[in-house]
């Protein structure tokens, strides 16, 4: 196989695109989260701690390149991000196993289905030579379809 057929068979897996989905949605939600910090928590811790407006009052350290405001608004933002991040997988892991538990279900109702008669279509319990319905013969004993 050529390194170009194996490069699109990777591309075109489902969790390469969703991964791509992913990082996109991730960088536009990061701005938002960003502009949430900078915009308006910001601006709160500078009223409540008194600043000029420019920086948030008490946490710069004059003199130096040290600001602990940037540094709370970077922290503030990964705390968010990472729980709507957590949110999101926690739903997806929900749905996930509601639809692991109904294939299963389905897959369960399936193999227990009891046999029909080839005939009139109508159930039959499993052993029987004769359908009780049409009096249908049958070649050999009914069994349970898997």
């Amino acid at each position: 196989m050529g390194m170009v057929q194996e490069f699109k068979e990777f591309i075109n897996r489902g969790n390469v695109m969703d991964l791509a989905v992913g990082v996109i949605i991730g960088g536009a939600f990061t701005g938002i989260v960003t502009s949430l910090t900078d915009d308006i928590i910001n601006p709160l811790i500078t009223v409540i701690t008194g600043g000029n407006g420019t920086e948030i009052g008490g946490l710069v350290v004059p003199g130096t390149t040290i600001d602990f405001g940037k540094f709370l608004s970077a922290i503030i933002n990964f705390l968010i991000v990472a729980l709507v991040v957590f949110t999101i997988v926690k739903a997806m892991n929900k749905v996930q196993e509601a639809s692991d538990a109904l294939l299963k279900k389905q897959k369960e109702e399936e193999e227990a289905a009891a046999p029909t008669c080839p005939f009139c279509l109508e159930e039959v319990k499993e052993g029987a030579t004769r359908c009780p319905h049409c009096a249908g013969e049958f070649d050999s004993p009914a069994e349970a379809k898997a």
